[in-house]
Protein backbone atom coordinates (compact mmCIF):
# COMPACT_ATOMS: atom_id res chain seq x y z
CA UNK A 1 0.00 0.00 0.00
CA UNK A 2 2.36 2.38 1.05
CA UNK A 3 6.09 2.70 0.75
CA UNK A 4 7.37 1.69 4.66
CA UNK A 5 10.14 4.24 4.61
CA UNK A 6 7.36 7.03 4.89
CA UNK A 7 4.40 5.30 6.49
CA UNK A 8 3.69 1.89 7.73
CA UNK A 9 0.64 0.79 8.15
CA UNK A 10 -1.11 -1.84 10.13
CA UNK A 11 -4.94 -3.37 10.45
CA UNK A 12 -6.43 -4.75 13.43
CA UNK A 13 -9.85 -5.86 13.58
CA UNK A 14 -12.06 -2.58 12.23
CA UNK A 15 -9.00 -0.38 13.26
CA UNK A 16 -6.14 1.03 10.33
CA UNK A 17 -2.90 2.74 12.26
CA UNK A 18 -0.72 4.83 9.83
CA UNK A 19 2.46 5.43 11.48
CA UNK A 20 4.36 8.67 9.98
CA UNK A 21 7.73 6.74 10.07
CA UNK A 22 10.57 9.50 9.19
CA UNK A 23 11.52 9.61 12.67
CA UNK A 24 15.35 10.96 11.81
CA UNK A 25 13.35 13.93 10.18
CA UNK A 26 10.89 14.43 12.98
CA UNK A 27 8.57 12.83 10.60
CA UNK A 28 8.09 15.99 9.33
CA UNK A 29 5.85 15.91 6.18
CA UNK A 30 8.45 15.15 2.74
CA UNK A 31 6.17 15.16 -0.71
CA UNK A 32 6.36 11.45 -0.35
CA UNK A 33 5.04 11.57 3.19
CA UNK A 34 1.93 13.24 2.11
CA UNK A 35 1.49 11.02 -0.87
CA UNK A 36 1.62 8.00 1.41
CA UNK A 37 -0.73 10.01 3.81
CA UNK A 38 -3.31 10.34 1.06
CA UNK A 39 -2.70 6.81 -0.11
CA UNK A 40 -3.33 4.91 3.17
CA UNK A 41 -6.39 7.17 3.93
CA UNK A 42 -8.27 6.63 0.25
CA UNK A 43 -7.46 2.62 1.29
CA UNK A 44 -9.79 2.93 4.66
CA UNK A 45 -11.80 5.11 3.01
CA UNK A 46 -12.75 2.35 0.50
CA UNK A 47 -12.95 -0.31 3.13
CA UNK A 48 -15.96 -0.86 3.94
CA UNK A 49 -15.08 -3.21 7.00
CA UNK A 50 -13.22 -0.54 8.58
CA UNK A 51 -14.58 2.52 11.01
CA UNK A 52 -11.41 4.02 12.46
CA UNK A 53 -8.16 5.33 11.22
CA UNK A 54 -5.11 5.86 14.13
CA UNK A 55 -2.32 8.31 13.24
CA UNK A 56 1.24 8.52 15.33
CA UNK A 57 4.65 9.57 14.84
CA UNK A 58 7.21 6.98 14.78
CA UNK A 59 10.31 8.24 17.72
CA UNK A 60 10.16 11.42 19.72
CA UNK A 61 7.45 13.28 17.69
CA UNK A 62 4.69 13.20 16.20
CA UNK A 63 5.32 15.15 13.18
CA UNK A 64 7.39 18.92 13.04
CA UNK A 65 5.44 20.07 9.86
CA UNK A 66 6.50 20.90 6.82
CA UNK A 67 10.21 19.29 5.91
CA UNK A 68 12.47 21.81 4.62
CA UNK A 69 15.01 19.40 3.17
CA UNK A 70 16.42 20.89 -0.02
CA UNK A 71 13.90 23.40 -0.33
CA UNK A 72 16.82 25.60 -2.22
CA UNK A 73 16.44 23.57 -5.35
CA UNK A 74 12.52 23.76 -5.45
CA UNK A 75 10.50 26.69 -7.03
CA UNK A 76 7.55 28.47 -5.88
CA UNK A 77 5.42 26.13 -8.07
CA UNK A 78 7.05 22.87 -6.68
CA UNK A 79 6.09 24.32 -3.06
CA UNK A 80 2.99 25.73 -4.24
CA UNK A 81 2.53 22.15 -5.33
CA UNK A 82 3.11 20.42 -1.76
CA UNK A 83 1.00 22.97 -0.32
CA UNK A 84 -2.00 21.73 -2.04
CA UNK A 85 -1.16 18.27 -1.59
CA UNK A 86 -1.24 18.69 2.22
CA UNK A 87 -4.31 20.80 2.38
CA UNK A 88 -5.62 17.84 0.50
CA UNK A 89 -4.75 15.81 3.46
CA UNK A 90 -6.08 17.80 6.03
CA UNK A 91 -9.26 17.68 3.93
CA UNK A 92 -9.69 14.21 3.66
CA UNK A 93 -8.65 13.65 7.30
CA UNK A 94 -11.40 16.44 7.95
CA UNK A 95 -14.16 14.94 5.85
CA UNK A 96 -13.62 11.22 5.88
CA UNK A 97 -16.90 8.85 7.22
CA UNK A 98 -14.31 6.87 8.98
CA UNK A 99 -13.45 7.88 12.96
CA UNK A 100 -10.04 9.68 12.83
CA UNK A 101 -7.94 9.88 16.09
CA UNK A 102 -4.37 11.44 16.28
CA UNK A 103 -2.05 10.40 19.05
CA UNK A 104 0.17 13.69 19.70
CA UNK A 105 3.71 13.43 21.02
CA UNK A 106 6.85 15.41 21.55
CA UNK A 107 6.53 18.36 18.85
CA UNK A 108 3.30 18.70 16.87
CA UNK A 109 4.31 21.89 15.03
CA UNK A 110 3.08 23.41 11.57
CA UNK A 111 1.20 21.39 8.94
CA UNK A 112 1.54 18.28 11.59
CA UNK A 113 -0.23 20.66 14.37
CA UNK A 114 -3.12 21.07 11.42
CA UNK A 115 -2.95 17.19 10.67
CA UNK A 116 -3.54 16.44 14.67
CA UNK A 117 -6.57 19.64 14.48
CA UNK A 118 -8.34 17.39 11.58
CA UNK A 119 -8.95 14.30 13.29
CA UNK A 120 -11.94 13.72 15.36
CA UNK A 121 -10.20 12.41 18.93
CA UNK A 122 -7.05 13.84 20.00
CA UNK A 123 -4.41 12.10 22.11
CA UNK A 124 -1.60 13.48 23.47
CA UNK A 125 0.40 13.51 26.55
CA UNK A 126 2.01 16.23 28.84
CA UNK A 127 5.16 16.17 27.68
CA UNK A 128 3.58 17.07 23.72
CA UNK A 129 4.25 20.82 22.66
CA UNK A 130 2.12 22.38 19.61
CA UNK A 131 3.17 24.97 17.46
CA UNK A 132 1.05 26.79 14.55
CA UNK A 133 3.84 28.80 12.68
CA UNK A 134 2.37 28.80 8.87
CA UNK A 135 1.63 32.25 8.41
CA UNK A 136 4.58 33.34 9.23
CA UNK A 137 6.15 32.86 5.62
CA UNK A 138 1.84 33.64 4.61
CA UNK A 139 0.31 31.00 4.41
CA UNK A 140 -3.64 30.22 5.33
CA UNK A 141 -3.45 26.44 6.00
CA UNK A 142 -5.59 24.91 8.24
CA UNK A 143 -6.57 28.09 10.14
CA UNK A 144 -10.87 27.22 9.78
CA UNK A 145 -10.47 23.94 10.92
CA UNK A 146 -8.39 24.48 14.39
CA UNK A 147 -10.86 27.92 14.51
CA UNK A 148 -13.80 25.01 14.84
CA UNK A 149 -12.07 23.24 17.65
CA UNK A 150 -10.91 26.36 19.88
CA UNK A 151 -12.21 29.35 18.77
CA UNK A 152 -11.70 32.15 16.86
CA UNK A 153 -9.49 34.60 18.60
CA UNK A 154 -7.60 31.84 20.06
CA UNK A 155 -6.80 30.09 16.84
CA UNK A 156 -6.07 33.77 15.41
CA UNK A 157 -3.60 34.23 18.48
CA UNK A 158 -1.85 30.60 17.49
CA UNK A 159 -1.25 31.36 13.86
CA UNK A 160 -0.25 35.24 14.05
CA UNK A 161 2.37 34.46 16.73
CA UNK A 162 3.40 31.08 16.01
CA UNK A 163 4.27 30.72 19.54
CA UNK A 164 5.09 27.34 20.84
CA UNK A 165 2.25 26.46 23.44
CA UNK A 166 2.61 23.37 26.19
CA UNK A 167 -0.12 20.55 26.95
CA UNK A 168 -2.33 22.13 29.51
CA UNK A 169 -3.25 25.02 27.27
CA UNK A 170 -4.31 22.96 24.40
CA UNK A 171 -6.13 20.72 26.71
CA UNK A 172 -7.54 24.02 28.20
CA UNK A 173 -7.98 25.42 24.68
CA UNK A 174 -9.84 22.07 23.34
CA UNK A 175 -7.15 21.20 20.53
CA UNK A 176 -6.38 18.04 22.93
CA UNK A 177 -9.48 16.08 23.57
CA UNK A 178 -8.27 13.31 25.70
CA UNK A 179 -5.53 12.34 28.04
CA UNK A 180 -4.30 9.86 29.70
CA UNK A 181 -4.94 9.39 33.34
CA UNK A 182 -2.29 9.47 35.79
CA UNK A 183 0.13 7.14 35.02
CA UNK A 184 -1.30 5.81 32.22
CA UNK A 185 -0.51 5.84 28.59
CA UNK A 186 -1.70 6.85 25.39
CA UNK A 187 -2.72 3.52 24.12
CA UNK A 188 -4.88 3.14 27.32
CA UNK A 189 -6.81 6.14 26.01
CA UNK A 190 -6.94 4.79 22.71
CA UNK A 191 -8.14 1.38 24.09
CA UNK A 192 -10.70 2.70 25.57
CA UNK A 193 -12.44 4.76 23.29
CA UNK A 194 -16.02 3.21 22.75
CA UNK A 195 -16.79 0.85 19.50
CA UNK A 196 -18.47 2.50 16.56
CA UNK A 197 -22.25 0.62 16.17
CA UNK A 198 -23.34 2.21 12.94
CA UNK A 199 -22.11 1.01 9.63
CA UNK A 200 -19.70 2.78 7.11
CA UNK A 201 -23.13 3.90 5.06
CA UNK A 202 -24.54 5.38 7.85
CA UNK A 203 -21.35 6.57 9.41
CA UNK A 204 -20.76 8.50 6.09
CA UNK A 205 -24.33 9.57 6.23
CA UNK A 206 -23.70 11.43 9.81
CA UNK A 207 -20.79 12.66 8.76
CA UNK A 208 -22.85 14.91 5.87
CA UNK A 209 -25.21 15.75 8.21
CA UNK A 210 -23.01 16.63 11.03
CA UNK A 211 -19.57 18.82 9.17
CA UNK A 212 -20.39 21.13 6.25
CA UNK A 213 -17.91 20.53 3.45
CA UNK A 214 -16.20 24.42 3.15
CA UNK A 215 -13.08 21.97 1.39
CA UNK A 216 -13.05 24.47 -1.87
CA UNK A 217 -13.03 27.37 0.09
CA UNK A 218 -10.30 26.11 2.54
CA UNK A 219 -8.53 25.30 -0.72
CA UNK A 220 -8.91 28.52 -2.51
CA UNK A 221 -7.89 30.32 0.74
CA UNK A 222 -4.42 28.21 1.06
CA UNK A 223 -4.25 28.59 -2.71
CA UNK A 224 -3.99 32.27 -2.91
CA UNK A 225 -1.86 32.54 -0.13
CA UNK A 226 0.74 30.45 -1.05
CA UNK A 227 0.80 31.67 -4.97
CA UNK A 228 2.00 35.08 -3.91
CA UNK A 229 5.10 35.67 -5.73
CA UNK A 230 8.47 34.87 -3.24
CA UNK A 231 6.63 31.87 -1.37
CA UNK A 232 10.28 29.84 -1.47
CA UNK A 233 12.80 32.86 0.03
CA UNK A 234 9.70 33.56 3.12
CA UNK A 235 10.02 30.03 3.88
CA UNK A 236 13.96 30.63 3.66
CA UNK A 237 13.55 33.69 5.86
CA UNK A 238 11.27 32.12 8.50
CA UNK A 239 14.15 29.35 8.64
CA UNK A 240 16.69 31.22 8.71
CA UNK A 241 15.26 33.60 11.90
CA UNK A 242 14.39 29.99 13.91
CA UNK A 243 17.86 29.17 13.46
CA UNK A 244 19.18 33.10 14.64
CA UNK A 245 16.43 32.54 17.36
CA UNK A 246 17.68 29.24 18.59
CA UNK A 247 21.32 30.58 18.38
CA UNK A 248 20.53 33.78 20.69
CA UNK A 249 18.85 30.82 22.96
CA UNK A 250 21.87 28.63 23.50
CA UNK A 251 24.24 31.55 23.99
CA UNK A 252 21.97 32.97 26.56
CA UNK A 253 21.66 29.83 28.41
CA UNK A 254 25.00 29.13 27.93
Amino acid sequence: MTDDSFARVTLSGATMQIELNRPHRGNALSAALVEALIESLAAAESDMSLDTVVLRGAGRHFCTGFDLESIEQQSDGDLLHRFVRIETLLSMFWGTRLRTVAIGSGRTWGAGADLFTACDVRIAPAECRFRFPGAGFGLVLGTRRLAVRVGEDKARLWTTTGIEFAFAEAVAAGLVSHVPDDGGSVDAVLGNLPAISVDAVTLRALNEASRRDESERDLALLTRSASRPGLKNRILAYAQGRQSDRGRAAAAGA
